[in-house]
């Protein structure tokens, strides 16, 4: 069966069930989260970290869902055919992991971006506020109104972090910085909104904003663009995303999403995957800001000497990034 085979039938309301009746594989899968397989974000990491398991012989399964309704039934299905691992990058996938895994005791499933603490299932979430102050640095320094935005999809813990590690990265820079903080929506839907993620850039642009990072996903692109319409500049997240603008899009927190997924099909191959926790931070390469030839222009060499202290500094321990997330408070917004 072909991977796209999952994907159209979907889109066309064929029932999960018989897209899969009759297979019986020993395969990974990989379930996206909403925003779909090619949002240039997160899921696309995923997919690009499968697709390298692939390339080196590998094979997986892969779906796109349609809406939350189809999770579980989605991991069932994929836990029922033998398909091991099943990889699911996203922490709304935690509800139907904790229904299903416990079915399935011999399959090994690895959630990206939460934590399921159950002896099946490996946890790989990221120190986003270490990579995120980073770009905060790199917006400061950038910034000449002394004003600079953040985009979260909506108000949610993970998305803070992020926020409030780019807070504190620019005021690390400069402490009279104007960080101004607006949400896209009110709940996952808004990773697939686009069209509002653009309004919500353009109200931040009006206010003098002259950089804006976005932490929407799929929706961001409304963001890059929005910035990029108007001669200023936007910051990617997860993907290297320089390449959607160049020259208007300083630089991107990447994520190595595409490292996770590698991992757990690679992992499950050769027999090293492993339950538990996995904490990916500066120091395991698992975030940082991306530099290529698409904002070579855009970085001076003091502003690339300030990135590679600050994550000399955060390696070392001589500056700590407050994780929102410990007690739910940024002072720096």
């Amino acid at each position: 069966m072909k991977i796209s085979t999952f994907t159209k039938a979907v889109a066309s309301g064929v029932a999960l069930s018989a897209v899969m009746a009759g297979a019986a594989f020993a395969d990974g899968a990989l379930v996206y989260d909403g925003g779909g397989k090619f949002d240039k974000s997160f899921n696309e990491a995923a997919y690009t970290g499968a697709e390298r398991f692939r390339e080196e012989g590998g094979a997986y399964q892969d779906l796109e869902i349609s809406g939350d309704a189809m999770r579980e039934q989605a991991v069932r299905q994929f836990a029922s055919r033998g398909n091991n691992p099943i990889v699911l990058p996203g922490f709304s996938w935690e509800t139907a992991l904790r229904a299903v895994a416990p079915e399935f005791p011999d399959t090994k499933f690895t959630i990206i971006d939460t934590v399921v603490d159950l002896p099946n299932v490996q946890s790989v979430v990221f120190k986003e506020q270490e990579g995120s102050y980073l770009v905060g640095v790199l917006a400061a320094m950038k910034s000449e109104s002394g004003k600079i935005g953040v985009v979260p999809a909506f108000n949610f813990d993970l998305l803070e972090a992020f926020a409030c590690g780019y807070a504190q990265g620019a005021k690390s820079v400069n402490p009279d910085i104007e960080v101004l903080e607006t949400y896209v929506g009110t709940g996952f839907d808004a990773f697939n909104d686009p069209v509002k993620a653009t309004e919500v850039a353009k109200s931040q642009l009006d206010q003098g904003v002259d950089v804006i990072f976005q932490v929407a996903g799929g929706a961001g692109a409304g963001v890059l663009q929005a910035a990029a319409d108007a001669g200023k500049y936007g910051i990617g997240v997860d993907s290297n995303q320089n390449h959607l603008h160049p020259g208007a899009v300083l630089t991107s927190m990447i994520k190595r999403v595409d490292v996770a997924t590698y991992n757990a099909m690679k992992g499950v191959e050769d027999g090293t995957w492993e339950p538990g926790l996995i904490v990916l931070g500066l120091a395991e390469d698992g975030v940082g800001a991306a530099f290529d030839e698409h904002n070579a222009d855009l970085i001076t060499d003091e502003m690339m000497a300030a990135v590679e202290q600050a994550s000399a500094d955060i390696i070392s321990g001589a500056v700590t990034v407050h994780d929102y997330r410990t007690d739910k408070n940024c002072d720096a917004l």
